[in-house]
């Protein structure tokens, strides 16, 4: 049997056999090798095609089916494919405006099964969304049920809601029936649809559009309806209008949630363009509370889409965070009539000031960025406002041509029946003989057909219209039927038939009575037809009708608030000018304190506390400035940050501040060492901004450099390595610059000697130091009579008259400044100050001292100096500071100077000290009444 079989396999076989019994498509023969001619055949078979060119043509196949059927709108009616079907569903449902509300369920079903067949979540989530009122400025679905809310919370499923068209969808469905735009078959060629909606109103404008195609965008802003009607009422009577006319009477958009749009000229730029945005704040008012010492910012309305919920979320936390400070309380009081977001601020908190910042950091002011993208004759297209009215009007004028067409035509194939009808009417005994003796039908219209008949009634009616006899005849009938020269008739088929089918009861006279005011009336509305049709400016004066009906029956009044120019009130504006004492830790904790909270004290006092300090850390940069200034913040790696000084939290003695890092996004391992307070006229000015860095490197660049902020920083000075900024100061260019190093030498020479640089450049050499040594400060020589007050970390110091210190050269190891004794130890601060002039010292355990320049004894140059602050052994003064005027009136004076105490870390200690310093103020204001 194997033999057999085994013969069976090896057999030779007919040529062209194996072939035919090969199965279609097989590449191997019967024992599984290749079949190399087969493979062969095929390979010279297949189509040779270029990847490149087909990844192409499909990607553009598959963008041109998002940016047509889904993502765009057309700027006729100014849907989408998904708007356009949902409105047509319900229409052919029944489900208007005049009827009771149907299952969202059987809607969608609706649309799914016969015009859109995608997701039911799609079509659903279109019906919410063309639902909510604060989603849609006129709403073109009555729903019933929960469809969501302005917080984010989602609509109820599809089975609990109820939905109809609203009123005004209605005027965007009139004409359907009288072939006012084309229908093409849908998905599975079972139904038919329209290509677009025959809308009265510019659906486009009035209620928007948004969506992402495949290489391009649209989002279209809602606007009010009555004036977008007026804008098309103006291009109808004056075509050429222009833009800027537009505007007149179409100032800006108009949101369904109200608001206050911020400014008009990027506005009229979109309109202008087509790409724009429009910058939307909420509208708030401010109340008082707590008997008026407590005040609450109300909002009122918000910006379009934004969520309310997270809004007032992130307000909370901005709170919450100090990242915006004297927010207290967040809460949300909104109810069935109207909203009312609550933020209680905190006593003496500046309701103007934290509004401006509200606006700054959340989406209680946000943005609309308007791109008029629309298809125009199936292409996307970037419009203007004009363009889109125009082509709005275009569609409406093709409308009332193609529905005057549809009411000609019908009017047409009516009189003519009314026609036949007279002539039966006026032989009316001779049509029912006829009828009466045929055997069926075909007969009895045949012989109507046969002959010619009497038509007096016939031919006073058509004579009486004055109408060609061409102009009363349906496309297709022979104009040789009808009235003839010898005053006859002779019927056509659908005459005939007509007349066949007629009831006995409109064989009565008053029949004939009808017969010919029907008649007349239909000729009327012939004429009239034809007039429109071949007069533009009727078509026009309908569209013209049209739009006053609707914005009549649906205008109303804006709803969102124009503020034409955005400059507004600027927060520098609402801070109050004062003088305030910044300090910052070396970990990199700053805040603010105003500088009359520091009484003056006698030379020697033990100071007051400046800050809480955390253990190991230490205050190593102290300045004072208004409220008003701007803080350019240099950092260790050469870039600089900008800080406005009302953003410096301010804080109380025992508060060691906030991190920096919190204000400043610094990067990695970056760390401010410089600050430099500046008003924003100084960037106008023709200065500079001098600069100088621990290894003795100056450079000097326009200060115009540093106006254009960025978060982010800039490039300040490019740094080598292991150097650091350690002085800047603003310069007219001038002057002459003074250089101290730690070891007790300075320099001095003429600021012109350093030519001005960009931001990006190293800089030059300033003055040559040893191995070991580095600059400590960086001064700008005054007026003569101003001296040099030198301090050393031990709490010596001195003042120096300024002109004995003598102009060098530039990039010299300078002269002597004070001895650096080891009862002195390494120089830590330089300072120009004047007699009138008061100081404030700071130490390593976060003490501070203010005292009056005037108690420190003038020195020459190669002196050790005097003591300027009692410090402990472990103790050493960091820094100085020139307070530039007294604020404490009397207490100033030698006879009320008062020592201050040493705070105790303790609470009851410091409570302590409290009550003590409050005696000491009674007393003081004792000896003023005395």
């Amino acid at each position: 049997m194997a033999d057999n079989d085994q013969n069976e396999d090896t057999k030779e076989k007919p040529e062209g056999e194996e072939g035919k019994r090969r199965p279609r498509g097989r590449k191997t023969d019967r024992r599984g090798e290749p079949d190399w001619a087969l493979i062969r055949e095929q390979v010279n078979k297949a189509e040779r095609v270029s990847l490149e060119e087909e990844m192409r043509r499909s990607y553009l196949d598959y963008a041109m089916s998002v940016i047509m059927g889904r993502a765009l709108p057309d700027v006729r009616d100014g849907l989408k494919p998904v708007h356009r079907r949902v409105l047509f569903a319900m229409h052919e449902l029944n489900n208007t405006y005049n009827s009771a509300h149907k299952k969202s369920a059987r809607v969608v079903g609706d649309v799914l099964g016969k015009y859109h067949p995608h997701g039911d979540s799609a079509a659903y989530e279109t019906i919410v969304r063309m639902a909510q009122s604060f989603s849609m400025r006129y709403p073109l679905v009555d729903g019933q049920g929960n469809f969501g809310s302005i917080d984010g919370d989602g609509a109820a499923a599809m089975r609990y809601t109820e939905v109809r068209l609203a009123k005004i969808s209605s005027e965007m469905l009139v004409g359907l029936e009288e072939d006012a735009v084309d229908f093409v078959p849908n998905y599975d060629g079972s139904e038919k649809e329209p290509t677009v909606l025959p809308t009265l109103l510019p659906e486009l404008l009035v209620n928007g559009s948004a969506g992402i195609a495949v290489g391009m965008a649209t989002n279209i802003p809602p606007h009010n309806l009555s004036e977008t009607v007026n804008a098309c009422l103006l291009m109808l009577e004056h075509p050429d209008a222009t833009i800027d006319e537009i505007i007149k009477v179409l100032p800006a958009p108009d949101f369904p949630t109200g608001g206050i749009l911020y400014g008009l000229a990027d506005v009229h730029e979109a309109y202008r363009t087509g790409k724009g945005k429009a910058v939307l704040r909420a509208k708030t008012h401010i109340e008082e509370w707590d008997n008026g010492n407590r005040e609450s910012i109300i909002i009122d309305e918000i910006p379009y889409q934004v969520n309310k919920r997270l809004l007032l979320e992130k307000i909370s936390q901005l709170g919450s965070e100090k990242k915006i400070e004297g927010i207290s309380y967040v809460r949300d009081e909104s109810d069935k009539t109207g909203m009312r977001g609550v933020i209680e601020l905190k006593r003496g908190a500046n309701a103007n000031v934290v509004l401006n910042q509200l606006y700054k950091n959340t989406q209680l002011q946000d943005s609309f960025g308007i791109n008029l993208v629309a298809l125009v004759n199936g292409q996307p297209k970037l419009l203007n406002i004009k363009e889109i009215i125009q082509e709005f009007l275009f569609f409406r004028r093709e409308v009332v041509n193609r529905r005057t067409r549809f009411q000609l035509d019908k009017a047409i194939s009516k009189i003519y029946l009314v026609e036949g009808q007279a002539v039966a009417l006026a032989n009316l005994d001779e049509f029912i003989e006829i009828i009466k003796t045929s055997a069926n039908g075909q007969e009895a219209e045949a012989r109507l057909l046969a002959r010619e008949w009497p038509a007096e009634i016939a031919a006073q009616l058509i004579e009486r219209a004055q109408m060609d006899k061409s102009e009363m005849r349906p496309k297709g009938e022979d104009l040789n039927l009808g009235l003839t020269d010898q005053k006859t008739y002779r019927l056509s088929s659908l005459q005939a038939r007509n007349i066949l089918q007629m009831r006995l009861q409109s064989l009565t006279g008053l029949e004939q009575d009808k017969i010919r005011g029907d008649y007349q009336a239909l000729a009327d509305q012939i004429v009239d037809l034809n007039d429109i049709l071949r007069k533009p400016e009727r078509v026009t004066q309908i569209i013209a009708q049209s739009l006053r009906d609707i914005q009549a029956q649906y205008g109303d009044e804006r709803l969102t608030e124009i503020v034409p120019f955005a400059e507004g009130v600027k927060t520098k504006d609402l801070i109050p000018l004062r003088e305030m004492v910044v300090t910052m830790t070396d970990t990199g904790y700053i805040k603010s304190q105003a500088s009359t909270e520091y009484r003056a004290q006698k030379r020697g006092g033990q100071g007051k506390k400046a800050a809480q300090m955390r253990e190991g850390d230490l205050i190593n940069q102290l300045f004072v400035a208004t409220t008003h200034d701007v803080l350019l913040c240099f950092t260790n790696k050469g870039r600089m940050y900008w800080l406005n000084v009302w953003d410096v939290p301010e804080g109380s003695s025992a508060s060691k501040g906030r991190p920096i890092v919190n204000l400043l996004e610094l990067v990695e391992d970056e760390k401010v060492t410089v600050v430099l307070p500046i008003s924003d006229e100084d960037y106008d000015k023709d200065w500079y901004i001098f600069m100088a860095t621990a290894s003795g490197t100056v450079k000097k660049t326009p200060i115009g450099d540093f106006r254009n902020q960025r978060r982010a920083g800039i490039i300040a000075i490019n740094l080598l390595e292991d150097d650091v900024l350690i002085g800047a100061a603003v310069t007219d260019g001038r002057h002459d610059v003074m250089l101290f190093s730690d070891d007790g030498k300075a320099v001095r020479f003429a600021e012109d000697e350093v030519r001005s640089m960009g931001r990006a450049a190293t800089g030059v050499r300033g003055m040559r130091l040893e191995f070991g040594q580095k600059l400590i400060a960086m001064l700008v020589a005054g007026d003569d009579d101003m001296t040099v007050l030198t301090a050393t970390e031990n709490g010596y110091g001195k003042r120096t008259p300024i002109a004995d210190y003598t102009r060098h050269g530039r990039g010299t190891k300078g002269m002597i400044s004070i001895q650096t004794s080891e009862r002195n130890g390494k120089v830590v601060a330089a300072l120009l100050v004047k007699d009138e002039d008061e100081i404030i010292l700071l130490t390593s355990e976060g003490k501070l001292v203010r005292t009056r320049v005037s108690e420190i004894r003038v020195m020459s140059r190669n002196t050790q100096g005097v003591t300027l602050i009692s410090m402990a052994s472990d103790v050493h003064l960091v820094g100085l500071e020139r307070v530039t005027e007294n604020d404490d009136g009397d207490a100033a004076s030698d006879e009320n100077a008062v020592e201050a105490e040493v705070i105790s870390e303790t609470a009851a200690e410091e409570k302590e000290i409290e009550e003590k310093d409050r005696e000491i103020i009674e007393e003081e204001k004792d000896d003023e009444n005395l």
